[in-house]
């Protein structure tokens, strides 16, 4: 993308550090200005600071803590208000550290209020200005335990699984029209998330984990080939599609009159 396109104002959510800073990066780099949203502002000035020298783009800095209602209404407030805003990039989520048996329950409200609550107020402000604009572009960074949750502890992956099926949804919704939504899976990926989530990374086998950089590139290249969703490390996005296929094929059986004939019920009472 030519940065004499002005493709507009990019909002990244989480944008301090990790995955987040390394969208502002190369959003910047394609030609957008950059809102930087995060709880820490001196990394957010230093890396709007940065941005801006590197690329010449308009930066600006939105201090928010996204796991708090009132400062989710503050953004998107502003999404809504600022016609400039053409892509929002929802990267804020954080993890546990481990099962569900035993934990704070505190800190996975906190992590619903964040992975989930958040990122779905934060969609729909989106798509509505985006649709009263005629143009828009929605990223929402899921991951890929969504698809394999029985080998993840805790309700970490129940959070992703969300982000995953409501983002298909939205694309079901929005298809054919001027909105585009896409839908990103990382694996593992070298950023202090496990730090944060109290996990070791040194323990993961090294070929398994990706680089931050890495991962936004192949992301951003698939958003721009028009993927609705992106899976970065898988070889064969037939793959997917597979699983997509499958998951159809049982849609006719989902909802029946009678129970499956398994269960010995015979036919019921309407």
């Amino acid at each position: 993308m030519s940065p004499d396109l002005h493709p507009g104002t990019a909002v990244v959510t989480g944008a301090s550090s990790g995955i987040g800073r390394i969208y502002a990066e190369k959003l910047a780099q394609r030609g957008y200005d950059v809102l930087l949203v995060a709880r820490d502002r001196s990394r957010l000035d230093e890396l709007a600071a940065s941005l801006a020298s590197a690329t010449g783009r308009k930066t600006e800095v939105l201090v928010a803590d996204l796991g708090q209602a009132a400062d989710v209404e503050r953004l998107t407030a502003r999404i809504a208000a600022d016609p400039s805003i053409t892509l929002l990039v929802n990267n804020a989520g954080m993890g546990t550290e481990g099962a569900v048996v035993g934990v704070d329950a505190g800190k996975v409200d906190a992590m619903v209020q964040l992975n989930v609550a958040a990122l779905t107020r934060l969609s729909i402000a989106a798509v509505n200005a985006f649709s009263a604009r005629g143009k828009g572009t929605l990223v929402n960074i899921a991951s890929v335990v969504a698809l394999v949750p029985e080998n993840f502890l805790g309700a970490y992956a129940g959070t992703k699984a969300y982000v995953l099926a409501f983002t298909q949804s939205l694309q079901s919704e929005l298809k054919g029209g001027p909105i585009r939504v896409q839908a990103v899976l990382p694996g593992l990926t070298a950023t202090e998330f496990f730090d944060r989530a109290g996990l070791d990374a040194g323990s993961l086998p090294a070929e398994m984990v990706m680089s931050a950089p890495d991962l936004v590139e192949a992301a951003l290249r698939g958003l721009e080939a028009g993927e609705a969703i992106t899976i970065p490390s898988l070889p064969e996005m037939a793959a997917w599609q597979t699983l997509v296929d499958d998951r159809v094929r049982m849609a006719p059986g989902l909802s029946l009159r009678q129970p499956a004939a398994r269960y010995g019920m015979g036919a019921t009472a309407g």
